[in-house]
């Protein structure tokens, strides 16, 4: 049975950046939140677009487009779509939190070129 979710308390359930918790389903897609502070890693999802809603604070992705990179900045309420295949990083200083849409089984950390830091996990959602 579905029940209505409200953001702010699925996000205050949990600390980690960078960690998305899985807070509903829209056919094939997770919508998930997660909370975001420094940077992320270059990386790309071959198969996917990547949907960023900015619920608090400000991201920025930078983006690696026809051998040209671009950043492009989201204030609270903003929304942007990373298209598939495209290397993107997103970054939040001092932090953001975000809802996403991705296909169920998405990783966060897409094709990506060596080890990940350490303040950076896989994962391709936990239930909230």
């Amino acid at each position: 049975m579905n029940t209505p979710i409200a953001l702010a308390q699925a996000l205050s359930t949990f600390d980690a950046f960078w960690s998305p918790r899985i807070v509903g389903h829209v056919n094939d897609y997770d919508v998930r939140v997660a909370k975001v502070a420094g940077e992320y890693v270059w990386h790309s999802h071959p198969d996917t677009d990547e949907f960023f809603l900015v619920l608090d604070g400000r991201l920025e992705i930078a983006l690696r487009e026809d051998g040209r990179e671009r950043t492009v900045v989201l204030e609270t309420g903003s929304v942007f779509v990373v298209p598939r295949g495209t290397e993107h990083k997103p970054s939040a200083v001092p932090g953001a939190s975000i809802l996403l849409f991705e296909p169920t089984g998405t990783e966060n950390t897409g094709t990506h070129e060596g080890e990940l830091p350490g303040h950076l996990t896989t994962s391709a959602g936990v239930p909230l």
